[in-house]
């Protein structure tokens, strides 16, 4: 589907952009036993910058609902079409993320309902409905009810041999609940990151984002958007990190402080792309993430299936035969760049390939859209 760059935020598609591509780089490492720390996951509580890459694109998402919704909504009103499309796109993506794990692998017995494309579907859902029915402030309450009422469930309500109040690997409440309702049908056998119920501070977050999306299309300098971003920026994420000795910031609980913390984080990167690029009019330097920005759901899934396909088609070796991904990895880029930076250059590699195979689908204005 075709679109215009003039209606676009370039500093939107750009944040993005940056997002997807840190999808890309920490999912798809040439080896896991050879990965840099900051592209790694907390083991538990804690952060690094990967932790940031889920809920910013959460985030991002509530800031494009604000600008479509709003335009689509003054056009049409509250008619049927726009919350058919609101449906339509929620299932399409919730399809999507189950379409990608039971590729070249059909395992309905074991399939992971929960997952990525499986959360922003909900999220953005339930985000865009409420959009929809409410103003700012009626979405900032509901934000703050979503993030107190989630503490009181995880601090209050007691697991089954546990008590209340675990925020340990064994014995949290999500987990409890995940394994309850469904059991053999998540990343791991007692616990899923994008289970159900830390889908609901993850709501939050994309809230978060409609909120920051309507400061966005007011009528204030752009200057002034900035800083404002800037300034809540700092204030949720020092509440977060104010809050931590009470509720640990846990991207894999999803906790209240980590929306805080993590949606502060965007709302500073987001107001300083707007700054730099719609306020300056600095954007040569983010040329490759305005190409990917552009795509970002369909690069998500292309490079996902490419990576699978790698994975499937097997080289023969003198060794034996092992994977076209393997292969890359351990006799191209391992020789040459080492483990480490091979292991690195591998999603590099990748992202370079989507790059150059998107760029003339961005000089089009050839937007896939769901």
């Amino acid at each position: 589907m075709t679109g215009s760059t003039k209606s676009r935020l370039s500093s939107l598609d750009a944040f993005r952009g940056m997002t997807i591509a840190g999808m890309i780089l920490v999912n798809n490492p040439g080896s896991w036993e050879h990965v840099y720390a900051p592209l790694l996951h907390a083991p538990w509580h804690g952060w690094t910058p990967t932790d940031l890459i889920s809920p910013f694109f959460l985030f991002i998402v509530g800031v494009s609902i604000s600008f479509a919704l709003s335009k689509r909504m003054a056009e049409t009103g509250l008619s049927a079409s726009l919350y058919g499309k609101i449906l339509r796109r929620s299932l399409i993506l919730f399809a999507l993320g189950l379409a990608l794990r039971l590729l070249f692998r059909f395992d309905w017995a074991h399939l992971r309902i929960p997952g990525v494309l499986q959360r922003i579907a909900i999220c953005y859902f339930v985000s865009a409905l409420l959009f929809s029915r409410m103003g700012i402030k009626g979405r900032a309450a509901v934000t703050i009810f979503l993030l107190s009422g989630y503490y009181l469930v995880m601090k209050l309500v007691p697991v089954p041999g546990y008590g209340a109040g675990v925020w340990d690997y064994q014995g949290n409440l999500c987990g409890y609940i995940d394994t309850k309702f469904l059991g053999g049908h998540l990343y791991k056998p007692q616990f899923d990151p994008e289970g159900i119920l830390s889908t609901f501070p993850a709501v939050a977050t994309t809230l978060l984002g409609t909120l920051a999306g309507d400061w966005i299309r007011s009528s204030r300098n752009v200057f002034r958007k900035s800083g404002g971003l800037l300034a809540a920026g700092i204030l949720l994420a020092a509440s977060g990190l104010l809050l931590y000795p009470l509720f640990p910031i846990n991207k894999q609980l999803w906790t209240s402080t980590y929306v805080l913390f993590s949606g502060g984080a965007a709302s500073i990167f987001l107001g300083l792309c707007l700054g730099l690029m719609d306020g300056l009019g600095a954007k040569k330097w983010a040329y490759p993430f305005l190409v990917l920005g552009t795509n970002a759901i369909f690069v998500y899934v292309a490079s996902t299936v490419m990576v699978k396909l790698l994975i499937l088609i097997k080289v023969s070796t003198s060794q034996g035969a092992v994977s076209l991904y393997s292969f890359i990895y351990e006799r191209l880029l391992v020789p040459w760049a080492g483990h480490l930076n091979g292991s690195l250059l591998f999603p590099v590699l990748l992202l370079i390939f989507w790059t150059l195979v998107l760029m003339p689908f961005h000089r089009r204005k050839i937007f896939v859209k769901i």
